[in-house]
C-alpha cells in the first residue's frame, strides 16, 4: 500500500485526487459531528423498533411500545364529545330562531357549524362560502329556498332535488323543446331587458308576451322570481349559472337542474343545526 501524499503548505494526507492541479485534502471530519451522526442511526433503529414504521404487505409493523395514532385521535374525539355532550344535545333541541341568546350555546354552534362546513360544504359552496358557478353564493340575501335559519336549516337537511321525499324540488322545462328559435331570442332579450343589461329593443318586446305565457307562472308576471318554488329573481344583478347571453340561452333551451345532498341523512342534529346558525351568521341570512 503506498503511503498517502501529504500536503506541504497543511500537513494532511491528500486523497491523491487531483483535479485541474488541486489535490484534495483527507481532511477527517470532527470527532462530535461523528458521534452525532451515529447517534442518529441508533435513535432510528430504536425508534423503527418501538414506534410504527415499516410498512407490510397489509399493515405496518407496530412497534413494542403499542403506539396507535388512530387511537389517540379517536380518543382525543370522545372525549371532547363527552365534554360537549350537554351542549350537542342542547343544541340538536334547540329552536334555532333562540339560538343567539344563548352565549354559550351560541358560540358552540357557531364553531362547531364553522367545522362542518369546511369539512363537507366548501367543496361547491366556496371556503368563504362566497359560491361558484352553479353552486349558491351564501353571503348576500338572495335564497332560492328561503333565508330564514329555519328554511336554511331544513334545506341543509333535506337537500335539493335529491332521492328523498322531503327534499325541495322544483324543475325548469328544457325551452329549446317547446319553443322556436326565434322565441326563445325573444325572451332573451326579455330577459336582458329586465335584469338591467344591454338588449334588442325590438325582441324584447315580444319576448314581454313569451315570458307571461311560458315564465311567469313560476318567476313572477315582474320577473322577481318566487324562492320557495326555488325560481329566481331574474330582475337583479345575481345569477347562478351566469347572467350573459350565452349562459341564459343555454339555461332557457336546456334548464339547470342543480341537486344537493339530504345532509340530515349523513350528519346528527346537532350537525346540521350548528351549519344553519354558522350560514344564517355570514350575514346573507335573512
Amino acid at each position: 500500500m503506498s503511503t498517502p501524499e501529504k500536503d506541504e503548505a497543511t500537513g494532511t494526507d491528500t486523497t491523491g485526487h487531483t483535479w485541474d492541479g488541486i489535490k484534495e485534502l483527507n481532511t477527517p471530519l470532527p470527532r462530535w459531528w461523528l458521534w452525532t451522526f451515529y447517534f442518529t442511526i441508533i435513535w432510528g433503529i430504536a425508534y423503527t423498533i418501538a414506534y410504527p414504521a415499516w410498512p407490510l404487505v397489509n399493515k405496518a409493523t407496530q412497534g413494542f411500545l403499542g403506539f396507535n395514532q388512530r387511537t389517540e385521535v379517536a380518543s382525543e374525539i370522545e372525549r371532547f364529545n363527552t365534554m360537549n355532550a350537554d351542549l350537542r344535545t342542547a343544541l340538536a333541541e334547540a329552536d334555532l330562531t333562540t339560538v343567539k341568546d344563548n352565549p354559550d350555546l351560541h358560540n358552540f354552534a357557531v364553531q362547531g357549524g364553522a367545522s362542518v362546513f369546511r369539512a363537507q360544504c366548501s367543496q361547491c359552496h366556496g371556503s368563504g362560502a362566497q359560491g361558484a358557478t352553479g353552486y349558491p353564493n351564501l353571503l348576500d340575501n338572495d335564497w332560492l329556498w328561503g333565508g330564514e335559519i329555519e328554511e336554511i336549516a331544513y334545506t341543509i337537511n333535506n337537500g335539493i332535488r335529491n332521492e328523498t321525499d322531503d327534499a325541495h324540488y322544483s324543475e325548469m322545462p328544457a325551452f329549446g323543446e317547446l319553443l322556436e328559435t326565434e322565441e326563445i331570442d325573444q325572451v332573451l332579450a326579455y330577459v336582458q331587458k329586465i335584469s338591467g343589461q344591454e338588449h334588442d329593443a325590438g325582441l324584447a318586446e315580444a319576448g314581454m308576451s313569451v315570458f307571461a305565457d311560458q315564465c311567469s307562472s313560476c318567476h313572477a308576471e315582474d320577473g322577481t322570481g318566487d324562492k320557495y318554488q326555488g325560481a329566481p329573481n331574474l330582475t337583479d344583478a345575481i345569477w347562478l349559472y351566469g347572467g350573459d347571453a350565452d349562459a341564459l340561452r343555454y339555461t332557457i333551451e336546456n334548464a339547470r337542474f342543480g341537486v344537493m345532498p339530504a345532509w340530515g341523512k349523513r350528519l346528527s342534529a346537532s350537525d346540521v343545526n350548528a351549519v344553519a346558525v354558522y350560514v344564517h351568521g355570514l350575514g346573507g341570512g335573512e
